[in-house]
């Protein structure tokens, strides 16, 4: 078998561990440092392109949409949210690991086809946490992927992206009728209560990791009124 090559590692803030990426011929992975598995692969990503397929859905054939994706990861949710949408959306990818963002603009980034390149895309070097302080309506979807889903392992300041106020603050950073969507590894129906609260009208979609086969993962779609 051919041995895989480290090609990098990156510090995630606030001792958040060490994530390294890895490469075997055409395929990459992405780890955290002594957490058993992958943090992702190139070769599974079926499920976050439908992040993004889901969650622009409604804003497929509109004019002048802003769509936001919290986390760069291997690019595929980016690219699929910059090919669900018009000429006229703007992407903004919010990261907070700089060395992420190097990643996908060197080998990594031929996996999903540079979408980092895209002249429609803006990248934000910053927590995308930070992104629904204003709480202004900006963005027609919010597209999130931040590790595991509501219940964030490798940056310990996630699971308040996903409490009341923070799912408020989202809520009032979407423009009407827009939509929060979430990937997350499992699904947990506590967070579909949440998210009722925060006044969103949820939908459930399980889908398939890799190509109708594979672990199932979770999208929840939340709609503002």
């Amino acid at each position: 078998m051919i041995p895989w090559s480290q090609l990098g590692t990156a510090s995630i803030p606030n001792n958040g561990g060490e994530l390294r990426l890895a490469q075997r011929e055409k395929e990459f992975s992405i780890s955290l440092k002594g957490v058993r598995g992958e943090l992702m692969n190139s070769r599974v990503h079926c499920s976050e392109i439908a992040l993004a397929d889901l969650g622009c859905a409604h804003i497929s054939g509109a004019d002048n949409t802003a769509v936001l994706v919290g986390g760069m990861g291997m690019g595929f949710t980016l690219a699929a949210a910059l090919k669900a949408t018009s000429n006229s959306c703007v992407v903004t990818v919010a990261e907070l690991v700089p060395e992420v963002i190097e990643w996908n603009k060197g080998a990594l980034g031929e996996c999903a086809g540079y979408p980092i390149n895209n002249p429609r895309t803006r990248v934000c070097l910053r927590d995308v946490a930070d992104m629904f302080t204003p709480q202004r309506p900006t963005f027609d979807a919010i597209l999130l992927d931040v590790d595991n889903g509501p219940e964030g392992f490798t940056h310990a300041d996630n699971t308040s992206l996903y409490s009341l106020a923070s799912l408020n603050a989202i809520h009032n950073t979407l423009r009407p009728k827009g939509v929060l969507a979430v990937w997350s590894a499992w699904h947990d129906p506590a967070f579909t209560t949440q998210l009722k609260k925060a006044k969103f009208k949820v939908d459930v979609k399980t889908v398939r990791a890799h190509k109708g086969k594979g672990s199932r993962h979770t999208i929840y779609l939340a709609k503002r009124n």
